[in-house]
Formats: structure tokens, sequence, C-alpha cells
């Protein structure tokens, strides 16, 4: 999917909102699991409940990788049932050496034809470029993370008022472009956007933390929204364990509802 193709749907939608299909087996309704494939009939129940308000779906890979090759069949079927116009993310945070990555790429754009795929970039350029080989596919480079142990090294003082991770979106800059690479900003970091707008205007943000993690909507949207929104804020278990009973589906939908009103108020006010 082409950069036009994404702002045409967050326009149409009057939403911005990504689900992320973090589907765990241990916290999928009981009256699933006697079901052939409980994890594709959830994802199936979620998907027709939340497709009218999303955007994007965001499998996270591990949950589907734990269940052998099961889940990897789990998740073929869920992205052959995701409606085709939906922005697809393979949370999969990869990046290896050049050949390594080549094949992971492979794995995910040709095998498994999502639009886009996670990437660490820590072992730097050679890493990350085999994922920019394919048309309308897309990088999504890990940039500023809200989890506890981003200290450890996103933080880190390189001098110049220069921190690691300003490092990484401006070398992200050099390898691709707003048409093919995305970065990952945390909704706990909204106070920080302003930093990484300076650097990366005109890039999408994919943007975990909203919801169930404390992050700001609106701070989100006031910091970090540009003239072609974007912006793809993840929700994931206040979406989808929005219940855990039989009416769960109709929950996730009335949760995503909730968060795509909420955006449509911010891209008429900002756009």
């Amino acid at each position: 999917m082409n950069r036009a193709s994404l702002f045409e749907q967050i326009q149409k939608k009057k939403s911005f909102l990504c689900v992320g299909l973090d589907t765990d087996i241990k916290k999928i309704p009981s009256h699933l699991l006697d079901t052939e494939d409980p994890v594709f009939e959830f994802n199936k129940a979620i998907i027709d409940a939340t497709k009218e308000f999303a955007v994007a779906y965001k499998p996270n890979i591990a949950f589907y990788e734990s269940l052998g090759a099961e889940g990897w069949k789990s998740l073929e079927k869920t992205l052959n049932y995701i409606p085709k116009e939906i922005f697809t993310i393979a949370d999969a945070k990869r990046g290896d050496i050049g050949n390594t990555s080549g094949l992971y790429a492979r794995a995910f754009f040709e095998n498994m034809s999502f639009d886009s795929v996670t990437v660490a970039p820590y072992m730097g350029e050679d890493s990350v470029t085999p994922f920019l080989g394919y048309d309308n596919k897309w990088v999504i480079l890990l940039g500023l993370t809200s989890n506890q142990g981003s200290f450890d090294f996103q933080h880190c003082d390189l001098g110049k008022n220069e921190a690691l991770w300003q490092r990484v979106l401006k070398k992200g800059k050099e390898w691709g472009t707003e048409d093919n690479m995305m970065y990952v900003v945390g909704a706990t970091r909204a106070d920080m956007l302003k930093k990484v707008r300076e650097i990366i205007p005109d890039h999408f943000l994919l943007v975990p933390g909203v919801g169930a993690q404390g992050g700001s909507l609106q701070k989100v949207a006031e910091a970090g929204m540009n003239d072609h929104c974007g912006l793809l804020v993840n929700s994931s278990r206040g979406i989808i364990y929005a219940s855990n009973g039989e009416d769960f589906a109709d929950k996730a939908a009335e949760a995503a509802q909730t968060l795509q009103k909420e955006m449509a108020e911010y891209l008429e006010k900002y756009l």
C-alpha cells in the first residue's frame, strides 16, 4: 500500500486507528476454545467488529510463533481475512545481517504479503535496507519506545545534545523516505513528539501505548499530526480484551468506535 492510499483510508474512515491483534490463547473467551482454530475465530470476530473504524491491523508475531506451526496457520488465515484496503503490519521487530534480513523481508512481504514490518535498527544500515527493496512496502523502524528498558540505550547522550534515539531517526532518513519508512514512537513519550517531528516532519509514526498503557490520544494528536495525518495509533488490549465473555466482539466494536470518534475530532481540528 502506498502513502496516498493509506491517507485516503484515513480520510474516508475519519480514523487513524490501528488495532493490535495480540491474540493470547490464554486470554480469549473460553467458548472459543472448542473451535477448530480458536485464535483465528477470535481474530475473525474482532476484525468483523472493528473494520469499520480501523485503518490498520497489527498482529504481534510473537503471539503466533509461540503456538508453533498452528500459530503460523492462524496468522496466515487472519492476514487473508483482513480487507485488502486496510494496512497490515507484521509486528516482528526483525533485524539481522543483510542476507538474513533479506529472508525475513521475503517471508513477510512475499510469502505473507504484509504491507509493513517492524524492524530493529541496532545492527545498522545493512540490516534494514533489504526490507526497503519492495514497492509499496514499508519498514517501521523502532525509534523511541516507551518500555522501561528504553532508558538503557535509547536515551544515551552521544554528545552535542543528541540522544541515541535521535541518531536513529536521522540515520533512518538516509536509508528510506517518507514513502517507505515509518517509525515507532511510544504514546507515553508524547511530550517528546515535538522533538521527533523536528527530525522527521513528514514520516508516518506508529504510536503504541494509547489506552491500556496510559498514553494520551489528545497529546499524541496535538504534537504528532502532520498534513497527511502522519499517525497510526495502535490499541491492542483496550479493544480486543474489552470483554472476555461472549459479547467480546460487541465490546471491541464499542471501544474501537470510541477511539475513532475522538480521532475524527482531531483530524477535523488539525488537518
